[in-house]
């Protein structure tokens, strides 16, 4: 049994708050002395690295979806442990999950899942007393889901506050903040979502700071965390990387080989577990810098090049040409080049026309489409990152296009929601737009580890 104090931050809908309010209260709660683990409802990869900003820990994803109902709490526990205090920042409007499948990745199964009180962060700007009815329904929805508080965002004015606490007084559903709005704390977006913290690192510390003292000044933050102890005790086991990469005891690869990860401003989308699987797997993992770096780690015998957003800086990585011709001949050797997204971008031979590594015999562009949505996947061919026959599921988030999409040996075949064929495998790499959690399947952490162990060291470059 484990007991970890705990809020889950939710909202009707995307859009009124929730990510301020929610990287507020975890920079306030850690400013205040307490260690607080920060997660996040779904596949995001932005919103974590303000909650790492925030907190000083990692943030971490629990995505039904990705990883299945079974891994949401011991993947908490994994994250959490330690900590004082977690916060879940959730996704969308509350009972909004992968669309078609009810409940599933939903803010609302996240929260029955770990037995956490919900906390609705609600947008009051253009209303009074029906904010007692949006709160009433959301409230009575689910009788599973324990609504135990609201905070109320974008107040106009004391008198707006007084009526809307009014309100909800009537419906029995206590205030435990009301925030007036405030520009300073609203942090920038674009194409897909917020820009990434490693793209505006000073303005992001000030932001949350903004966010922090925001959330004191209006939140109750001693009812909030006496909410938080109130979640009953987690009867479950922490996920552990070790045990999952080596089911069993099995001995994990000999050699310590270095599994190159590409890191910076353009390479941002990665999942904290990736790193610690391939730890547990015994491979030894080399952050770089594409933007920066003009060599790959030393003795890199494996690479992933994660997501992120290599379309606004296509010309500072053309211009890196030394470790462009690194990567190149590292694929050219054979050894396990895993690339996602921005990585296959990354390996093409264009990127709106500036020129990429060329690994790829494909051209990639901005579009104006996105491309978003969940989907189920099996491997084609055995490949470096898995064997053929292996079922994931996964995420596609991006307005590029690659052409061809898909190489004469494709990385996956689509099964749901659309069947089709994308990706590219060649040689030892292998490249696809679909962003998959290790967690759900270790075998692909596994196998790359034992690929790289497989390979010769990368050699210095000389003088």
């Amino acid at each position: 049994m484990s007991t970890i104090p705990r809020l889950v931050i939710a909202a009707p809908a995307s859009g009124t708050g929730k990510t301020t309010v929610a990287t507020g209260l975890m920079a306030a709660f850690t400013e205040a002395g307490l260690t607080v683990s920060a997660h996040k409802v779904g596949p995001d990869y932005i919103d974590p690295g303000y909650h790492a900003l925030a907190t000083g820990r990692p943030g971490r994803n629990l995505d039904a979806y990705l990883c299945g109902p079974d891994q949401v709490e011991p993947l908490f526990l994994h994250g959490s442990a330690g900590a004082d205090l977690a916060v879940v920042e959730g996704v969308m409007g509350l009972y909004d999950g992968a669309s078609g499948l009810g409940e599933l990745a939903s803010t609302a199964q996240v929260a029955k899942l770990l037995r956490a009180p919900v906390v609705l962060v609600v947008d009051a700007s253009a209303q009074s007393r029906s904010v007692a009815a949006l709160v009433h329904g959301f409230a009575s929805w689910d009788p599973g889901v324990r609504l135990a508080g609201v905070i109320l965002n974008k107040v106009g004015s004391d008198r707006h506050e007084e009526l809307l606490r009014a309100a909800l007084d009537e419906a029995g559903v206590p205030v435990l903040g009301a925030l007036r709005r405030a520009p300073q704390v609203q942090t920038p977006s674009r194409h897909l979502g917020l820009v990434p913290v490693a793209e505006r690192q000073a303005a992001a510390v000030d932001s949350v700071r903004a966010q922090a003292a925001q959330v004191r000044e209006g939140c109750d933050l001693k009812a909030l965390l006496a909410l938080a102890h109130s979640a009953p005790e987690l009867p479950g086991e922490a996920w552990d990387p070790a045990r999952a990469v080596a089911p069993g005891g099995a001995h994990s690869v000999t050699g310590k080989p270095v599994v190159a990860v590409a890191g910076g401003a353009a390479f941002t989308f990665s999942y904290a577990e990736h790193a610690e699987l391939l730890t547990a797997a015994g491979a030894e993992v080399a952050v770089f810098d594409p933007l920066r770096d003009e060599r790959l780690p030393a003795g890199t015998q494996a690479l992933v090049i994660g997501g992120g957003f290599p379309e606004m800086y296509a010309a500072e990585l053309s211009a890196n040409e030394p470790l462009r011709r690194a990567v190149v001949e590292l694929a050219a050797s054979g050894a396990p080049v895993v690339a996602e997204c921005a990585g296959l971008l990354y390996l093409s031979r264009t990127l709106d026309g500036a020129p990429m590594c060329g690994v790829l015999p494909a051209d990639a562009r901005m579009s104006e489409r996105l491309t978003l949505g969940y989907r189920e996947a099996v491997a084609l061919t055995d490949n470096a990152l898995a064997v053929a026959g292996t079922r994931v599921r996964g995420h596609e988030f991006h307005r590029t296009v690659l052409e061809p999409g898909a190489g004469s040996s494709p990385a996956w075949g689509m099964t749901h929601p659309a069947r089709r064929v994308e990706g590219h495998v060649q040689d030892g790499v292998h490249a696809s737009y679909l962003h998959v959690h290790w967690a759900a399947e270790p075998s692909l952490a596994r196998r790359l580890a034992a690929g790289a162990a497989a390979r010769p060291p990368l050699e210095a470059p000389r003088g």
